[in-house]
């Protein structure tokens, strides 16, 4: 028996057909199974229910604001005419336009909230919900100090189009009569809405002229933005405009603007997997306890096994491999009801979002293959480390003895 090949694959086929007259050993293995199962389903549904939210806020994220935005180190950017001619050499950059960016107060009636202040040009302007048309009404207004407003706080200032609001600077400017604000009043002419709620909720855009002119920065603005032909590429067309400006000007991209929220996504996503890790490790314990009942309830099978001329190895092989069928038999369960989950949340209203909280209608998934087959891998690789006890125990028994006083 020792030189037949695959005979620890028959034996251990044989175990987990378990007999009648072994039923509790029968619950527990699928106990073990069930809990692989739902350890991986669980891990493969958030992991992608997380991905699918981290791509959808990328998309906002990239359809609303500038790929690439070149600012001066110290202060507004006084050459901005040299800075956008380098930008539109630049390979890759698709268009380029200064913007003019101060963070502001808005009041009307006794309230008061702060704003982010933006001057725009409508080339420059992103065309996601609505902005880029809400800048051509911008342009073809008659109105006086005319401005758009983002669609949370028009709906929160109860604000619609020909209302007045003032805009104020909290800085303010020094005059005989003491240090005064500086403020104008704006006609609204229409608003937006950019699917992100941190825009929606502080951003007040005006023409890059009026923001010039109200701010009396002259020719002077806030800095240059880009857009490159392919966002993907925007962290290398960055370091190209980069090479060709000198010092005094920061170059960054949509990845370094955003980098503190990617990277706390990326970690709380790494962290939710080894959290979910643990109900895997759980199932693994509980196949080491299978195995375990199953060498004490096959002790004199063992022997038998022993004395035709089975090698220790070979003992050891066989718990091995049944656990670790346990753990893949798990494993693939757990990988079809996940993906299956995952389907029927994407293509379905099964989970209702409130629109106007999350900017999404129903749960966003994106599944990706490289981590369902890290998922699958792990599973297996820890049903097989937990089977090495139970194995070794086997392996360990004395034939004689066994076989004696069972």
């Amino acid at each position: 028996m020792a030189d037949s090949r695959g005979f620890e694959l028959w034996i251990a086929l044989r175990y987990l057909r378990v007999r009648g007259g072994e039923g509790f050993v029968r619950l527990i293995t699928w106990i073990s199974v069930g809990g692989v199962a739902v350890g991986v389903m669980a891990l493969i549904v958030v992991l992608s229910v997380m991905s699918g939210f981290e791509g959808d806020l990328r998309e906002k994220i990239i359809g609303a604001t500038p790929h690439i935005r070149v600012t001066a180190r110290v202060g507004d950017l006084k050459n901005a005419d040299k800075v956008l001619s380098v930008l539109l050499e630049t390979e890759g950059v698709k268009s380029a336009s200064p913007y003019v960016e101060k963070k502001m107060m808005l009041s009307r009636e006794g309230q008061a909230r702060g704003i982010l202040f933006m001057g725009l040009t409508e080339s420059g302007a992103k065309d996601s919900g609505g902005l880029r048309a809400a800048l051509k009404r911008l342009k073809e207004s008659d109105a006086q100090s005319p401005i758009v407003l983002g669609s949370e706080i028009a709906r929160t200032l109860s604000l619609t189009v020909g209302d007045k609001v003032r805009i104020f600077s909290p800085g303010g400017q020094a005059t005989p009569a003491g240090f005064m604000p500086r403020f104008r009043t704006f006609t609204v002419v229409g608003r937006f809405s950019t699917g992100m709620y941190e825009y929606d909720t502080t951003w007040a855009v005006t023409t890059l002229g009026e923001a010039q002119g109200f701010l009396r920065l002259g020719d002077e603005v806030t800095g240059i933005e880009a857009n490159v032909s392919n966002p993907e590429n925007a962290p290398q067309v960055a370091a190209l405009a980069s090479k060709k400006l000198d010092d005094g000007h920061l170059v960054r991209d949509w990845t370094v603007l955003n980098s503190s929220l990617f990277g706390a996504m990326k970690l709380e996503k790494v962290a939710m997997f080894f959290i979910l890790t643990l109900i895997i490790l759980v199932a693994a314990f509980n196949i080491a306890s299978t195995l375990i009942m199953v060498v004490l309830g096959k002790r004199r099978e063992i022997g038998v096994l022993k004395s035709m001329g089975a090698s220790s190895s070979s003992v050891m092989k066989i718990f091995m491999v049944e656990g670790t069928m346990i753990g893949i038999f798990g494993t693939l369960l757990g990988v079809v009801s996940g993906v299956g989950l995952c389907l029927l949340l994407g293509h379905t209203d099964l989970v209702h979002l409130p629109s106007d909280i999350y900017y999404v209608d129903k749960v966003p998934v994106l599944m990706e293959p490289v981590t369902i087959a890290l998922i699958a891998v792990s599973s297996v690789v820890i049903s097989l480390i937990s089977t090495t006890y139970p194995a070794r125990t086997a392996a360990r028994l004395d034939p004689v003895e066994t076989i004696r006083y069972e």
